[in-house]
């Protein structure tokens, strides 16, 4: 059994909420054959301005309709993050884009954590094994072992959303944002690492009046395989 002080606490991660999984809404396969073709609609209007290099990728732009058409966030604030391109985009909400920006994720591809990794302090986390799951999550304000305010993206699985933490020099974790690449943006042991000042003035007021949404598309398999109809959307498996 793993000790207390080698689980979460080890790992710089205090007290949260349960698992922030949460599967909701009919499947994205309609999204899918139709987005090309269907209206944003008056809830969702990702404003950028022709040639803006953060504008929203293909899946991320199909979500965002998915989203629209069946109101998933249910009225609260909500980021997109493409795993792939290793960029956030925000939204209010109603569905209005706030900004968006580049992250740092889990090192390794992959779209689920593995069992139990929550609970093992980051000196036995294996390189494979440092992934950022995809799905929906409700993430909740949480504070870290230094007292620092983070989101709980997948409590469970010790994953937060939190500013980029520059306490390694040798990771180059604020110079790999600041690059026009997304291929180095992977570093982390499955957080996700934004910019302070993104964080800060913009998340942070966004998503601490009450609950957010954060919708991580997957690296390594269809977007239908997460967002599916039927009672078993709830499942924490994909």
């Amino acid at each position: 059994m793993t000790k207390p002080t080698e689980s979460r606490a080890a790992r710089g991660l205090s007290s949260g909420p349960g698992s922030g999984r949460s599967w909701r809404g009919p499947s994205v396969a309609a999204a899918l054959l139709l987005a090309a073709a269907l209206p944003l609609g008056a809830t969702a209007r990702p404003a950028h301005a022709p040639g803006d290099a953060a504008v929203l990728s293909a899946p991320a732009l199909t979500l965002l309709h998915w989203i629209a058409q069946t109101a998933d966030n249910e009225g609260q604030p909500f980021a997109i993050i493409d795993k792939r391109r290793a960029r956030l985009w925000l939204f209010d909400r109603q569905g209005h884009r706030q900004g968006d920006t580049p992250v740092l994720l889990g090192l390794a591809r992959g779209d689920a954590s593995v069992p139990g990794i929550g609970e093992r302090p980051l000196k036995d986390v294996r390189p494979f094994e440092r992934t950022t799951p995809a799905g929906r999550f409700i993430v909740h304000p949480g504070r870290n072992l230094q007292q620092e305010d983070i989101f709980w993206v997948d409590y469970e699985a010790a994953v937060s959303l939190h500013r980029v933490r520059a306490t390694n020099p040798a990771e180059r974790r604020l110079e790999r944002l600041a690059t026009s690449s997304p291929l180095d943006n992977r570093i982390s042991y499955g957080c996700i690492n934004v910019p302070p000042a993104f964080y800060d003035g913009r998340i942070r007021p966004l998503f601490l009046p009450a609950h957010a949404v954060v919708y991580l598309l997957p690296e390594t398999m269809p977007l239908t395989a997460l967002f599916r109809p039927g009672p078993d959307r709830a499942a924490n498996a994909p």
